[in-house]
């Protein structure tokens, strides 16, 4: 049976899915917990990211070394970039980017030095079930949320959007910041600080992914969102939901 491995860039995240799971146990490796068990009947490997770039990539790398998994799914949170991306909705990275990576001269800004590229995609086949997956979530998101939690978060009609996620090791919230990232990089949906780096390692390792984010803020001054409860109430409750659906 081939396992499949989810990274969570938050605890809560990774707590939510490890209570759905009935025979877990854990290993530690690189100073990361690995919980491996089965989920919805699939074998799975489960573990926290860390925060950063260099931290992201250091799990995705011990973790497809270790245990071998067929394809690594990727579910946190991000600041929204593009203009129709609101709070509560859903971005399916459909390639990522590291927003701050500049070796010019000697590469064109955001090229991975001896890359010949500065987008790495995900995985189309992947990125279709995930798709179907937010959607039928999204559709019944007050099931899953409970009333409560939507209208604590005015979160109305919750959208999926596909296409570019960019990463930094810098946290964006502040309104200056956000407009320039809109004005370097148009396309760009979803601001946060690990995928890009995530889909370098599965690139280099030939290893299929995906990457999800749901939207906490607006990337700037004038988020107003209790973090840590949308975090427990909203992200958690969506990357629990939309894991069973993807897995099926």
């Amino acid at each position: 049976m081939s396992r499949i491995a989810i990274m969570a860039a938050m605890q809560e995240e990774l707590r939510a899915l490890l209570a759905l799971m009935p025979d877990e146990h854990k290993q530690v490796l690189g100073g990361r917990e690995f919980w491996l068990g089965h989920l919805h009947g699939h074998e799975v490997v489960l573990v926290l990211s860390r925060i950063g770039k260099v931290a992201a990539a250091t799990t995705a790398s011990l973790l497809a070394a270790r245990f071998e998994p067929s394809e690594l799914l990727f579910v946190g949170v991000a600041g929204g970039l593009g203009p129709a991306v609101k709070v509560g909705d859903v971005v399916v990275a459909e390639d990522l980017l590291q927003h701050d990576l500049d070796a010019s001269p000697l590469f064109p800004r955001h090229e991975v030095p001896l890359y010949g590229r500065s987008r790495f995609v995900s995985d189309a086949g992947m990125n279709r079930r995930l798709a179907a997956a937010v959607q039928a979530v999204l559709a019944e998101a007050p099931r899953h949320l409970g009333a409560s939690a939507v209208a604590e978060f005015g979160l109305g009609a919750p959208t999926l959007h596909r296409g570019l996620i960019v990463s930094g090791d810098r946290f964006v919230a502040s309104g200056a910041e956000s407009a320039a990232l809109r004005a370097e990089l148009p396309d760009a949906l979803a601001v946060e600080m690990e995928g890009a780096a995530v889909a370098q390692v599965c690139h280099d390792l030939s290893l299929p992914c995906a990457v999800m984010r749901t939207v906490s803020d607006r990337a700037d001054d004038s988020a107003h969102v209790d973090f840590n409860a949308f975090i427990r109430e909203v992200a958690s409750a969506y990357s629990a939901a939309v894991v069973a659906a993807y897995l099926g």
